[in-house]
């Protein structure tokens, strides 16, 4: 296109598109109008180079060009009418808002975790002194029947003298009991029968595995003083693994128990797992603002470690038909949602709608059209700004509301670059009321990813694209001598 084809459209459609119609150009001779026939009289004439210029009689603009008339069926809020011509230089496609079925997967990420419900915690049943630890970090392999540590306990030493005693006085009810009692300290089954057969008190007594595992978590270290409440380690079985997918709030209705789940970790990129949805969590992490679901994995190659991370495409079944739309027809401006409806003979306006469910190519329409409708696919961000300036919505938030996007300072906790994820504690964010939290987001597509890493102090900006939905749009990395580096 020439430049001077280019001004000439620019010219036209700033005079074409200021929310007014096309009418028969005014003549200059005795300020008459050439109306159609059988229409109304104009409501009043405004400049076509600036709608808000308006007269009650026909005439000239501040420009020198003719006012255009407006009539009362061209001043409906939001209405836009144009030439076919301007139509066809704007390159103006429509498409139908029909209803089809749309596929209900869903692709996110999931991370390992130890089986809860195998999670064994170690817990003294009496006072004392660990003597000696025989695992030494957490993360250690331990086997059943393996020494875990000793324990010096005037409880447990009393319990052995009151065994012997019994024994040495032939006391059956009372050897029967004091037996028993020391059972009931989970005191090992072998050392009882050595105290049985030797009759001599030990100041320390042994504890041992009760399960082939790993060491979670490890509380103490020789010569803490312990007692009943005191939870010491932790042992996690790696038999069989879970695997808690995150999912968006949005997608939540979609998951239920018993879905197919396809699984791929990036440290075996030969591998894939097969599972399914065992469990769906009743309620929406507050942080994250996620959605989590539960699959039970088979470990018996111990290839899955917990804290791994694994992508997810979690099969959805085939839904009945429901209204929907191009993804190209929706303008999403943060707080809200619209398309441009298409009316014939040139006239568009600019509508709110509310979305559901989003593939590669369609978008769900849950209220603000009808079957059938027409809504514009190319050109409709410029139909849209010149609906808006006059339409019968709100394009900006209140000032007492608060503002849509904020920037923030964070610190990078993790990075999932395919995913398009990234998790960060935030500073306070006093506009939105929020505290020092940390938060998974979504990140927009064309935000760069791989410079981050743990630890990182970066500059983020984040925009509210839902009641309960969020999402960062920009990335600053923070030089801590310089400040923020684009």
């Amino acid at each position: 296109m020439t430049k001077a084809l280019a001004l000439i459209l620019a010219g036209a459609l700033a005079g074409l598109l200021g929310g007014i119609a096309i009418a028969p150009k005014i003549t200059n001779q005795d300020n008459a109008t050439d109306l159609p026939a059988g229409s109304d009289t104009p409501l009043y004439w405004v400049a076509p180079m600036d709608p808000n210029y308006r007269r009650d009689s026909p005439g000239k603009s501040p420009m020198g060009m003719d006012l255009v008339p407006v009539y009362a069926e061209q001043d409906e809020p939001g209405l836009v009418s144009i030439s076919p011509e301007v139509v066809n230089s704007l390159g103006v496609t429509t498409a139908v808002a029909e209803r089809r079925e749309l596929p209900a997967d869903i692709y996110t990420y999931g991370e390992l975790r130890y089986n809860e419900e195998r999670l064994i915690h170690i817990h003294p049943r009496v006072a004392g002194w660990v003597d000696k630890l025989y695992i030494r970090a957490a993360g250690e392999a331990v086997a059943a029947n393996k020494p875990l540590y000793s324990l010096y306990s005037p409880q447990l030493v009393n319990a052995q003298e009151e065994y012997v005693l019994a024994l040495r006085r032939k006391d059956s009810n009372l050897t029967r009991a004091s037996e028993e009692r020391l059972r009931a300290l989970k005191v090992d089954e072998r050392f009882i029968q050595q105290l049985r057969k030797s009759k001599e008190v030990r100041q320390t007594v042994t504890f041992y595995a009760p399960v082939d595992g790993v060491v979670n978590k490890l509380a103490i270290r020789e010569g803490f003083y312990v007692q009943p409440g005191t939870t010491m380690m932790s042992i996690g079985q790696l038999n069989d693994i879970w695997l808690e997918a995150e999912i968006f709030a949005q997608q939540a209705a979609l998951v239920e128990t018993g879905q197919a789940v396809d699984i791929t970790i990036a440290a075996f990129p030969n591998l894939s797992w097969t599972g399914e949805i065992s469990y769906v969590y009743p309620e929406i992490d507050p942080q994250n603002r996620t959605l989590r679901a539960r699959i039970e994995l088979p470990n018996t190659r111990r290839l899955l470690k917990p804290g791994m991370y694994a992508n997810l495409h979690i099969r959805g079944t085939t839904d009945t038909a429901t209204l929907t739309v191009p993804n190209n027809a929706v303008i999403r401006t943060g707080h809200q949602n619209r398309v441009v409806l298409a009316l014939g003979d040139g006239r568009y306006k600019s509508i709110t709608v509310s979305l559901g469910r989003i593939t590669d190519e369609f978008t769900e329409i849950t209220h603000g059209l009808d079957d059938g409708d027409k809504v514009v696919t190319a050109a409709q961000f410029l139909l849209d700004s010149e609906s808006s300036k006059n339409s019968d919505f709100k394009r900006m938030h209140q000032d007492n509301e608060p503002p849509r996007a904020v920037s923030v300072a964070a610190t990078v906790e993790s990075v999932m670059a395919d995913m398009g994820m990234l998790k960060v504690t935030h500073d306070p964010i006093p506009d939105w009321d929020w505290p020092v939290m940390t938060m998974m987001f979504p990140v927009t597509a064309d935000t760069d990813l791989s410079t981050l890493e743990q630890g990182q102090r970066i500059q983020i900006q984040i925009r509210q694209t839902g009641d309960t939905d969020w999402e960062i749009t920009a990335i600053s990395l923070v030089d801590h001598l310089h400040g923020v580096t684009p």
